[in-house]
């Protein structure tokens, strides 16, 4: 028996801070690490080291490294993390209609009582 692929998969992706780091590496080309450590609120500088780190070894992202001082560092989508985007954007849109589904369902229950 075949083990299920989805796991494989959300395994790639799914954590709390992946998604979001994800989501701001396909609106940026290239980012630097207190750029994205600023972009998303309440993660910490070892939590994001650690989500980068997996998300490399899942060659997701790569992480360059310039030879300077200050030491520069910037992050991409490799070319595989590139084959996410109409994935994660379906899922963005799923998790809209999906708001919108769960508060109609509210509505009509308040309606009823």
């Amino acid at each position: 028996m075949s083990e299920c692929k989805v796991d494989t998969a959300l395994e790639a992706i799914v954590g709390k801070w992946k998604h979001k780091i994800l989501f701001h590496m396909i609106k940026q080309d290239k980012i630097r690490f207190n750029e994205l450590k600023r972009s998303i609120p309440g993660i910490t500088q070892k939590m994001l080291t650690s989500q980068l780190r997996e998300l490399e070894q899942h060659d997701l992202i790569t992480r360059k490294v310039y030879a300077q001082v200050p030491p520069k560092v910037e992050y991409s989508l490799t070319e595989h993390g590139k084959s996410l985007i109409p994935i994660l954007s379906m899922m963005s849109v799923w998790g809209e209609e999906h708001v919108k589904h769960v508060e109609s369902l509210y509505r009509e229950t308040d309606e009823k009582a």
